[in-house]
């Protein structure tokens, strides 16, 4: 469930005359706002009469509305309701030309004012926690923009623009900044009005202001000049109570579904930690053990490498469990040391470093960053497309073909090679369902699974809580986070026969499988 897009549904209906029942008792919309015209101070905000009206020196609208024409009419509204320009039901100030202000006007917390920011503004409420403030004398400069209960914040420029929020608390005496502006003797009910503000009707209005400006940002005037579907006012109540308990349920919602998903992600957690330990299925005494294959591989890496098609890896090393039962490691120079391993496995298990189980060095793509277009001949993926469930190709870039030969003649990937996330983002990590060549940046690590070992079992082990704590716990670097090839050489990873490792990727599929489903 969409539930962002659930609360748009609500609001959007609710513009159009569709969430409540229209009572033909009500007072229609045209007599009210025949009553707003008629009189100096507004008639309700939120149900309530304003506490107080807005200083003279602001700049709110003084003339007489312009008629709206049939053009400028969006949608259709119920018979009761009636058409009106936003200046006709309130009116718009803005912190603007001398009562603007500099870093040297803003104090210590407990010496002024909040001046609030668009980073105040969170789901159309005000949130105080962390705020800026401006002195005294600032303040009391601009009583116009001086916020009341009920008053109206809205964004007008920066990239959050048409963000708005009910002032519907307020801890201190509190203003704006250059980037808000705030409605106030509204003469409707301050509730519906803000939700109004937050509909796909004035989402596309704000779009339309900020067009063609450098920095995204509208004028008052204009926004005062727009149209919106008034209701009678009973109806604004009801329409307003209506949305906040359909919200209420939208929210129980969410925190379900948060629940949901974090049980899920702990269950998958879990179900590697299971895979990995040899704990997710039953072992098979017919299956030929780890130890037997890895021996094998060795041989056939060693005929190679005596034949010359095979250089010997400095990375290259043998672990295995000696008659007292100790974990030893003999490595490419001749050496042997006992290691620890981090958890017991089963009998038919072995333990060895992950270069051990691939048929070439583990390598990642290019360091040089080139240049790339949407028109490439091949793909160039990045960090951010790796994901567990294949490649992410929403956002992709690509390479001319002379680039793309220099990489892949380095990093040459293909179908079922395992990829893992080295640079910035650590530990996402995929088998490559993309059976074509593309090239990868130096973020991508490179990893060929011999055909002693599953691809997808590789994928699964680097994935566990036990791998992820070790790639992210060794990683290195203050802005950007990184972990290089030689501590990936060094991963120490348990195999089970291939028959067992089979059996283990066909369980966790199923299992996550199911969980899909249910998130």
């Amino acid at each position: 469930m969409n539930t962002k897009l659930l609360r748009q549904k609500v609001l959007d209906l609710a513009i159009h005359g569709k969430l409540v029942p229209q009572n033909p008792e009500h007072e229609p919309a045209s007599k009210l706002l025949e009553r707003i015209r008629g009189e100096s101070l507004p008639l309700a905000t939120a149900g309530k009469p304003s506490s107080a009206a807005p200083s003279p020196r602001g700049k709110a609208p003084k003339t007489p509305s312009a008629p709206i024409s049939e053009d400028e009419i969006p949608f259709e509204i119920p018979k009761n309701w009636c058409w009106c320009r936003t200046n006709n039901i309130c009116k718009v100030y803005g912190r603007i030309g001398f009562r603007g202000y500099t870093k040297d006007d803003l104090v210590d917390e407990g010496n002024g004012a909040v001046s609030l920011s668009p980073s105040n503004i969170r789901n159309m409420s005000l949130d105080f926690s962390q705020c800026t403030y401006l002195s005294w004398f600032k303040y009391d400069e601009s009583p116009e923009i001086q916020l009341q209960i009920n008053d109206i914040v809205v964004v007008k420029t920066g990239s959050s623009y048409g963000k708005s929020a009910l002032v519907d608390k307020l801890p201190i005496a509190t203003t704006l900044n250059p980037q808000l502006m705030v409605l106030k003797n509204i003469n409707c009910n301050s509730k519906y009005l803000c939700y109004l503000l937050n509909t796909s009707y004035f989402k596309k209005i704000f779009e339309e202001l900020v067009n063609g400006t450098a920095i995204p940002t509208f004028s008052q005037e204009k926004f005062g000049n727009k149209i919106i579907p008034l209701p009678p006012l009973e109806e604004q109540k009801l329409i307003v109570e209506e949305i906040e308990r359909i919200f209420a349920l939208i929210d129980t919602v969410e925190q379900n579904k948060t629940d949901l998903e974090t049980v899920i992600k702990q269950t998958k957690s879990k179900i590697l930690d299971l895979a990995i330990h040899g704990k997710l299925v039953p072992q098979d005494k017919t299956d030929e053990p780890a130890s037997k294959m890895l021996e094998k591989l060795r041989a056939e890496k060693e005929e190679k490498i005596a034949n010359g098609q095979l250089k010997r890896d400095k990375n290259d090393s043998y672990i295995y469990k000696s008659a007292n039962g100790k974990w030893l490691e003999r490595k490419a120079d001749g050496s042997e040391e006992e290691i620890e391993v981090p958890f017991e496995i089963p009998e038919s298990w072995a333990w060895c470093r992950l270069p051990s189980v691939c048929r070439r060095n583990i390598t990642d793509g290019t360091h040089n960053s080139p240049p790339t277009n949407d028109k490439g001949e091949f793909l160039y993926i990045t960090a951010k497309n790796i994901k567990l469930s294949g490649i992410d190709l929403s956002n992709v870039s690509y390479v001319s073909k002379e680039i793309h030969d220099v990489i892949y003649g380095r990093c040459p990937v293909e179908l079922n090679d395992v990829l893992l996330t080295k640079d910035g983002t650590i530990g996402e990590v995929t088998v490559n369902n993309l059976d074509y060549p593309f090239s990868l940046l130096s973020s991508v690590a490179l990893i060929k699974p011999s055909n002693i070992v599953e691809s997808w079992f590789i994928t699964y082990v680097l994935k566990s809580d036990y791998m992820q704590n070790i790639m992210k716990g060794s990683s290195k670097g203050v802005a950007l986070k990184r972990i290089i090839l030689e501590q990936i050489n060094q991963l120490l990873i348990p195999i089970p026969p291939l028959e067992e490792q089979k059996r283990i990727v066909l369980k966790v599929k199923q299992i996550y499988k199911i969980l899909s489903i249910l998130y």
